[in-house]
């Protein structure tokens, strides 16, 4: 089968289940980036360490996907608290708040949504 012009080809990009068995335990941050281009989709798999923290915040305009892949832990939205575990798919909406904890054994999950825009250059008005 021939590459259609400028489609990519399907592709295997990681397993997430050797990701979190491989990834430093005390890592906290992306595992794994979608780096490939051109591309519409943005997605991560971000790991926490064991009682490791993202702050509460207002998500982007954008609705997010996640996956968990491993660990457990809390989501804190304004709805109240969500548990994570293995397998389990959130759905967080655009501009809603939300908060992270890790439990016991960390915490990694599969984030993906549209690709943010990036920052443009335009011309500085003249004056």
């Amino acid at each position: 089968m021939a590459e259609t012009s400028g489609t990519g080809l399907p592709r295997i990009l990681a397993d997430t289940g050797v990701l979190a068995q491989t990834h430093d335990a005390a890592a906290s941050g992306a595992v794994f980036r979608l780096t490939m281009d051109p591309r519409d989709l943005d997605a991560n798999v971000v790991a926490l360490p064991a009682g490791g923290t993202i702050e509460g915040h207002v998500g982007p305009d954008l609705d997010v996907l996640l996956h968990i892949v491993s660990g457990g832990g809390v989501l804190s939205t304004d709805g109240g608290d969500l548990r994570l575990s293995p397998g389990k798919l959130v759905w967080l909406p655009r501009r809603s708040r939300r908060a992270f904890a890790a439990g016991p054994d960390g915490l990694s999950y599969l984030s993906v949504h549209v690709r943010k825009p990036g920052l443009g250059l335009s011309p500085r008005p003249r004056p």
